[in-house]
């Protein structure tokens, strides 16, 4: 299925070449995508060989450029999207200065082949559907190790039942996890909005877990 082509420029470099269709919501680069993905070019989280995940990478925006950036990227997404994953990956595999690849992976079933847990996992606008929060929330649950940092970003909606499921979301979210809003200013200069938000979330400490007592992934 032919689509168009949307550029992402980078710092440094050639742009970040990305494919869209018609047809889905998993199909276009959402805003959420873009400030997320040029976040990660500010460097405040270092991401050079760190392992990273994608949960719903749609295009591949988000975890491709956290692969220009020296990342071991898995871009995770359902079976439909997976074809047009493999071709945002070979348009910019030249770009590419860690590593990438493309795997299904549906919210709420097994997980055990993306285990050891990742050191960040990459979420852009994946809160939009009631019937998907429980099994979100179970996937990160099960994804998620100690010092895994979750960076979250989601463009806050007013219209219909948006504001009821973020609230739930977020109520569900805390149960298990600690969060915290990374301030406006530390987004990039120019791909920012007040109602664009980015959220770094990390597991709840247990007596059983080892490790330092906060994740240093999660710090600048």
């Amino acid at each position: 299925m032919a689509g168009f082509v949307r550029e992402l420029e980078r710092r440094a470099g050639p742009a970040l070449r990305l494919e869209q269709r018609s047809g889905g919501v998993g199909c276009v680069v959402w805003d959420a995508a873009l400030v997320l993905a040029k976040f990660l070019e500010t460097g405040a989280w270092p991401l050079s060989r760190r392992a990273v995940l994608e949960l719903g990478a749609g295009t591949g925006a988000v975890g491709i450029m956290a692969a220009t950036l020296g990342a071991d990227v898995t871009l995770t997404d359902l079976q439909e999207l997976q074809e047009l994953l493999a071709v945002n990956i070979e348009n910019n595999r030249h770009l590419v200065t860690g590593s990438v690849r493309a795997e299904v992976l549906k919210w709420g079933e097994d997980v055990s082949e993306f285990r050891p847990p990742p050191d960040y996992i990459l979420m852009a606008d994946c809160i939009y559907y009631e019937e998907s929060l429980e099994p979100l929330l179970k996937t990160l649950r099960e994804l998620t190790g100690p010092d895994t940092c979750v960076l979250c970003c989601y463009e806050q909606r007013s219209v219909g039942r948006n504001p009821e499921i973020e609230r739930r979301y977020f109520e569900l979210l805390q149960v298990d996890f600690e969060l915290e809003r990374v301030p406006l200013d530390q987004h990039d200069e120019e791909y920012r909005s007040e109602d664009i938000h980015i959220v770094t979330i990390h597991r709840k400490r247990t007596v059983g877990d080892r490790g330092s007592l906060l994740s240093t992934h999660c710090q600048q």
